[in-house]
């Protein structure tokens, strides 16, 4: 029962964080939010527009640019906006060749200062980007994480008043025993090691439980959550612990155990001295 309660501590934290990584890998759709619309003036020909696309490009703060002509924009505007037999009526193109530009930082970059570079182009009409709905991103984003580092600190330490706890019962049950030990000259380090490693025991076998509630609730989610990807037309497809995440949950739960039980066999061996 106690390295059930453990696993439960360990695996809450663990497995926000996982959802987390999750969310943040969902880049295909993220980065989309912080995409550029920059219309070019008029006067700009093709030819310019596509010199300026690879001069874009090139910037550091930059991963992606595409160009949408004025004419790939007349087409997709008759296509999806139910007014083909409007646009017929138009003796020219009223629609300026486009860039999508896509920032190398993504949500996480210096957007607002690519806005003004482009912006200061002589070939730029106007930039077009929904910076509130980037920054309440970012907020989200970072909200998220910090209540999971707080809900990470919370259970940590329920972790260790349950070691400590246990190892007290412990140390109570075994009172005649530890005393006859310290009656011997036994000191209280030899005395208190066999309780940190029950403590590490506990904590490492909580860690190893808390793993596998994280793979099979990453099981059970698996389906539902790559049906929706799908439905968005994404092939994005759920994952859960690497090795060096899975090392370090073991290593965390055997640590916080070892703690646990030398804070409880400190405090409560002292009381045991033969008499």
């Amino acid at each position: 029962m106690t390295i059930s309660v453990i696993a439960i501590a360990l695996a809450l934290p663990a497995g926000l964080r996982v959802l987390l990584t999750n969310a943040e890998l969902l880049s295909d759709t993220w980065e989309g939010t912080t995409d550029l619309s920059v219309y070019l003036k008029m006067d700009v020909d093709e030819f310019e527009a596509r010199r300026l696309a690879v001069e874009v490009e090139l910037r550091n703060d930059v991963s992606q640019v595409q160009l949408i002509s004025s004419n790939q924009a007349l087409e997709e505007f008759r296509t999806h906006s139910g007014l083909g037999a409007a646009l017929e009526a138009l003796e020219e193109n009223p629609l300026p060749h486009s860039l999508i530009v896509r920032p190398a930082g993504g949500i996480e970059g210096n957007v607002e200062e690519l806005v003004n570079a482009l912006e200061s182009l002589a070939q730029t009409a106007f930039v077009q980007l929904d910076t509130d709905w980037v920054e309440r991103l970012r907020g989200i984003l970072e909200l998220t994480r910090r209540l999971v580092d707080l809900a990470t600190a919370l259970l940590g330490l329920t972790v260790i008043l349950v070691i400590g706890n246990t190892i007290r019962l412990e140390i109570g049950g075994r009172r005649e025993e530890i005393e006859v030990v310290k009656l011997v000259g036994g000191s209280d380090g030899f005395v208190r090691r066999p309780f940190l490693y029950l403590g590490f025991l506990y904590g490492l076998l909580g860690g190893l439980m808390a793993g596998c509630l994280i793979a099979l609730s990453l099981l059970l989610l698996g389906n539902p959550a790559n049906s929706l990807a799908a439905l968005y037309g994404s092939n994005y497809q759920i994952s859960g612990l690497t090795l060096p995440e899975t090392a370090l949950l073991l290593g965390a739960g055997a640590t916080l155990g070892w703690a646990g039980a030398g804070l409880a066999a400190v405090r409560h061996l002292r009381a045991f001295e033969p008499t």
